[in-house]
C-alpha cells in the first residue's frame, strides 16, 4: 500500500488482521494485503488495539467521520498533520484515537499536550481523552486552565500523568514554574488554531513549541487556515500530512444558514418571533456584549422561555452547571458571548441564532458549529441590519455555503408553530405513561369522577386539560402587531429597486490614457478609494493624483491606472494586501 492510500486518499479499508506488516527504520516502507472482503467502514482497519476498539462499541461508535479516516493512518504513522474542518465533524477524535495509542507504559511525564483556546474547550477534549481511554484504565489524563485550583493541578502532575490538555496561558504558566516536565513529550496538539489566533494567543504558542524536544509530533486543526496560522504550520510542522474537509461536503449541509434583515429598533421583538416560528429543543443565542446577553435574557424570560446566561462574568463553577442544564433540558435557550461559549458540545442545540454580527468569518464558522454536531441536523440564523448586509459575503465564502435570506415570521407562521409544537407534546404525553402506575391510576379515577359530575363527554374533558396545560396566555397571536414587518419588507424592496437602478447605468470607460483593472475588495471588505490609492501609490511609486477613476461595488472594485505598467509592478500589485485582502488585480473586461 502507499504512503497516498495509508492517508486515506483513495477508498480503501485496510484489514490489519489478515495482512502482513513490515517496516524498515530507514525506509518507513510498509507492505499491506488487502482482503477483498474487507469492511468498507468501521474502526478495525486502523490498527487500533482491541480494547479502543471495545471502548468505541461500547459508546456505540460504528462508522469514523471523514476527517477521522483521513486523520488517522498519517498520526498512527507518527507524522505531523494540518487538519481543516468544522466543529462537530468528529476531529477530537480524529487526533485523541491515534495518539493514546501511541502512548508508552512506564513513563511518569506528559506524552501528550494538548492546547485548546478555552477552558470550557479544554475541559471538553480532556473529558473526551477520558472516555476513549476507559480501556485503558492506567492512563491519566488532567485539564489545566485558568479559573481552577493552581496546587491541585501541581499535585496531579507530580503523580505522574500521560496527558495535558490546557489553555496557553495556564499551560506556560506551569511550563515557568517547573510544575509541567515536557522533557519526555511525544505530541503536541493545537486545537482550534484560528481562535488562539484570534483570541490573542499565538505568541504563548509560539513560545510554548520553543521550549518542547526537537523530536515530537505537531497535530494542527483550525475550522479556517488565515495567513497567520499557514505561516505557524510552516515553521513549526515537518512535511505535515495535510487534510481537509470542506462544508461543501455532506457535514457541511447539515446546517442551514439564514439570514434576516431588521433594523436595530426591532431586534428583540424580530428574536422573540424567530424563537416562536423555529424554536426547537436547544437554542444558543450570541450576542456581542455582555450587556446585551443580559438584556435578552431578561426579555425572553419576560415571555415565559427558559433562559440561562453564559459571558464573562459567570464564574467558572456556574458556567459548568449552566451547561449541564442545557444539556439535560432544564435550560432551553442559552444567551451567551463568543468567549464564553467556545467549546460548547451539546447534542440537542437545534438553532444557533446571531443576535449581532460576529467580529469576524472565524467567529461565525465557530459560533454556527454548535449545532449540528454528532450527525444532526441544525439551523443557524444570522441578524443583520440593513448596513450589515455586504458582510454576507464574507461569510458565505467562511463558510463555502450560501446564506439563504429570510423574512421576519409573521404571525401566521408563528401561529402554525405554536399549533405544530402543541401537537408533538400532546403526541409524545399520549404515548408515554407515567413513571408511577397508582398516580395514573388518580388522574383516570379524577377525570372520571369529574366527567361523571359534571356530565362531560370525553371530548370536553380532554379540552379542559388542554386548554389548563396551555394557560391563560393566548395560545395564537392576533392579527395587527406584525404591521412593522410589512413597512420594512416595503422599505427593503424600495431601496433594493434604487440600487439596482443605479447599477444598470453604464460605466463610464476610462480615458485615453488610462487601463481600466478589477480589484478584489470591495464594501464587504470596508475598503475606502483613500485605501486603495494609499496602498497603490506606495506600492507602485505613483502620484495619488496619477491614479485615475475609482469605483467600488460589495465584492470588487475598479481602478483606472496609467497604460504601460510593468509587468513586475502589476506582479507585486496582485500580491498586494487592502484591508487584510490581496488585491488580485486583473485587467477588467
Amino acid at each position: 500500500m502507499t504512503e497516498q492510500q495509508l492517508r486515506g486518499e483513495t477508498p480503501c479499508v485496510v484489514d490489519l488482521s489478515a495482512s502482513t506488516l513490515t517496516a524498515s527504520s530507514d525506509t518507513e516502507l510498509f507492505t499491506t494485503t488487502i482482503e477483498s472482503s474487507a469492511p468498507e467502514s468501521g474502526f478495525d482497519g486502523f490498527g487500533f488495539s482491541d480494547a479502543l476498539l471495545k471502548t468505541l462499541a461500547d459508546k456505540g461508535y460504528t462508522d469514523p467521520s471523514p476527517i477521522q479516516k483521513a486523520a488517522f493512518p498519517d498520526l498512527m504513522l507518527g507524522r505531523d498533520l494540518v487538519g481543516q474542518a468544522q466543529t462537530g465533524t468528529g476531529k477530537t477524535a480524529a487526533f485523541a484515537l491515534p495518539l493514546l495509542e501511541r502512548l508508552q507504559s512506564g513513563q511518569k511525564t506528559p506524552q501528550v499536550l494538548v492546547l485548546a483556546p478555552t477552558r470550557e474547550l479544554a475541559m471538553q477534549v480532556a473529558d473526551s481523552f477520558k472516555a476513549y481511554a476507559a480501556g485503558h484504565p492506567h492512563l491519566k489524563v488532567l485539564a489545566v486552565y485558568g479559573g481552577s485550583d493552581f496546587r491541585s493541578q501541581i499535585s496531579a502532575l507530580r503523580r505522574g500523568v500521560d496527558v495535558v490538555v490546557g489553555t496557553p496561558g495556564r499551560v506556560m504558566d506551569h511550563m515557568r514554574q517547573g510544575t509541567l516536565d515536557t522533557s519526555g513529550l511525544r505530541s503536541l496538539v493545537l486545537d482550534e488554531a484560528d481562535e488562539m489566533l484570534r483570541m490573542g494567543f499565538i505568541d504563548d504558542v509560539e513560545w510554548i513549541l520553543g521550549q518542547l524536544p526537537e523530536e515530537r509530533q505537531v497535530v494542527l486543526f483550525s475550522a479556517t487556515m488565515p495567513s497567520e496560522i499557514r505561516r505557524l504550520s510552516k515553521r513549526y510542522l515537518k512535511d505535515p500530512a495535510e487534510v481537509t474537509i470542506r462544508t461543501k461536503d455532506q457535514e457541511g449541509r447539515r446546517i442551514r444558514q439564514r439570514s434576516i434583515t431588521v433594523p436595530m429598533p426591532h431586534k428583540l421583538e424580530a428574536l422573540q418571533r424567530v424563537l416562536d416560528a423555529c424554536g426547537g429543543e436547544g437554542v444558543i443565542i450570541f450576542a456581542r456584549t455582555k450587556a446585551i446577553t443580559l438584556t435578552v435574557a431578561e426579555t425572553l424570560e419576560a415571555g415565559g422561555h427558559q433562559v440561562a446566561v453564559l459571558n464573562g462574568d459567570v464564574p467558572q463553577n456556574q458556567r459548568e452547571r449552566t451547561v449541564e442544564r442545557l444539556r439535560g433540558g432544564s435550560v432551553d435557550i442559552l444567551v451567551a458571548t463568543d468567549v464564553a461559549a467556545r467549546g460548547l458540545d451539546v447534542d440537542r442545540i437545534g438553532l444557533v441564532i446571531n443576535y449581532d454580527m460576529p467580529f469576524d468569518s472565524e467567529a461565525y464558522v465557530h459560533r454556527i458549529g454548535r449545532t449540528g454536531r454528532a450527525g444532526r441536523t441544525g439551523e443557524a440564523v444570522l441578524f443583520v441590519t440593513p448596513r450589515e448586509r455586504r458582510f454576507i459575503n464574507n461569510l458565505e465564502r467562511a463558510t463555502g455555503q450560501p446564506i439563504e435570506p429570510m423574512e421576519v415570521p409573521g404571525n401566521t407562521a408563528i401561529n402554525q408553530g405554536r399549533l405544530d409544537r402543541l401537537h408533538k407534546r400532546l403526541a409524545d404525553a399520549a404515548q408515554q405513561p407515567r413513571a408511577n402506575a397508582d398516580e395514573e391510576a388518580l388522574l383516570k379515577e379524577l377525570l372520571q369522577r369529574i366527567g361523571t359530575e359534571l356530565e362531560l363527554s370525553s371530548e370536553q374533558l380532554a379540552y379542559a386539560a388542554l386548554s389548563l396545560a396551555i394557560g391563560s396566555e393566548p395560545l395564537l397571536r392576533q392579527q395587527g402587531d406584525d404591521d412593522w414587518i410589512h413597512n420594512t419588507q416595503r422599505r427593503d424592496r424600495d431601496r433594493g429597486e434604487r440600487r439596482e437602478r443605479r447599477n444598470d447605468r453604464p460605466a463610464r470607460p476610462p480615458e485615453d490614457n488610462m487601463q481600466r483593472y478589477r480589484v478584489e475588495v470591495g464594501h464587504r471588505d470596508r475598503v475606502k478609494p483613500g485605501n486603495l490609492v494609499g496602498a497603490i501609490a506606495g506600492e507602485t511609486g505613483l502620484q495619488g493624483r496619477l491614479i485615475g477613476r475609482i469605483q467600488i461595488f460589495d465584492n470588487h472594485s475598479l481602478v483606472d491606472l496609467p497604460k504601460g505598467m510593468p509587468e513586475d509592478v502589476f506582479n507585486n500589485l496582485r500580491r498586494l494586501r487592502v484591508m487584510n485582502r490581496e488585491l488580485q488585480i486583473t485587467q477588467a473586461s
